[in-house]
């Protein structure tokens, strides 16, 4: 069942677990997921970002949501840059879309969100959006602290922009960590008791599942995975190849002599096991299994 990312996120901070949110970019990708999720009768949030086939990402989700008729899952829209993709979102049956304001001012981060919410609810669709700014891994010693959420704006915030879910900065960074994560939990803490929308963490990956489970019980209802995932598919991916011997020659010419369509059809499928047991993994460490 396709539902608005609300539904499932109002549910969480009620009864205090997190939904995992997972980055896709392929058809297995997404097949993982609904997998997972149905191995382990859990909601699931499908995330993809503007950088993949948003049009494909859709048909397939809306494929795979009638194959697997008891998973709860939202279409959403990561780190959407404008109105023009959140509505190019929208258009393509996303069920809600994040807007990445983040790194403008106060007040025009607001304007901009207003905007898009407007158009979102018109519809049916959820608004995330991002106060504070969760900056990139590798420059995460220099721009860690910078970027936090400030309580006293947060209020503010979601009663001005009316926004669904409300992505804060509390400690974590995007991609591979250039040193170690240090959550300020108490800083969620106050944020979940300030805010009466649901909270998202982004750059879930690489944190460290002592933390995550804490920022989970401070008072976040939705994990962002990107990283983590598709790290695994690839050395899933990397560990068949290499299992199965010479592949190709040092002019890269393919030497392997069996059924090569037989050969990248599994090679592939070693991925999505792969991306589909971690998830798993997380989906359980955020309190997630059995709340479909």
């Amino acid at each position: 069942m396709l539902v608005s990312m609300d539904k499932l996120l109002n549910k969480a901070k009620k009864e205090k677990y997190a939904v995992a949110s997972a980055n896709v970019f392929s058809d297995r990708s997404v097949k993982a997921c609904f997998e997972a999720a149905n191995n382990l009768n859990a909601p699931i949030i499908i995330s993809a970002t503007s950088y993949v086939p948003m049009e494909e990402i859709a048909l397939l989700v809306n494929y795979y949501k009638d194959k697997y008729e008891n998973v709860s899952v939202s279409l959403n829209l990561d780190h959407g840059s404008d109105f023009d993709v959140a509505m190019r979102a929208i258009r393509c049956g996303f069920t809600s879309v994040m807007i990445d304001k983040s790194t403008l001012e106060f007040e025009e981060n607001v304007r901009y969100v207003k905007e898009v919410v407007k158009a979102a609810h018109a519809v049916g669709v959820s608004v995330e959006a991002e106060l504070g700014h969760v900056g990139k891994g590798f420059e995460y010693d220099e721009t860690r602290d910078s970027g936090l959420t400030r309580t006293d704006e947060a209020f503010d915030y979601v009663k001005k922009t009316e926004v669904d879910a409300l992505a804060v900065a509390v400690g974590t960074s995007h991609g591979v960590y250039k040193g170690v994560p240090n959550l300020d939990f108490d800083l969620l803490n106050d944020l979940s008791n300030i805010v009466n929308v649901p909270l998202v963490l982004h750059g879930g990956s690489g944190t460290g599942d002592d933390k995550l489970k804490k920022a989970v019980q401070c008072g976040i209802q939705k994990v962002n995975l990107s990283t983590d995932l598709s790290g695994a598919y690839i050395s899933s991916c990397s560990k068949y190849i290499k299992e199965a011997g010479e592949i190709i020659d040092k002019d890269f010419n393919v030497t392997y002599k069996g059924n090569r369509t037989v050969f990248t059809n599994t090679c592939l499928d070693m991925g999505l096991n792969g991306y589909r047991d971690l998830l798993s993994h997380y989906i359980e460490l955020f309190g997630g299994k059995g709340k479909a």
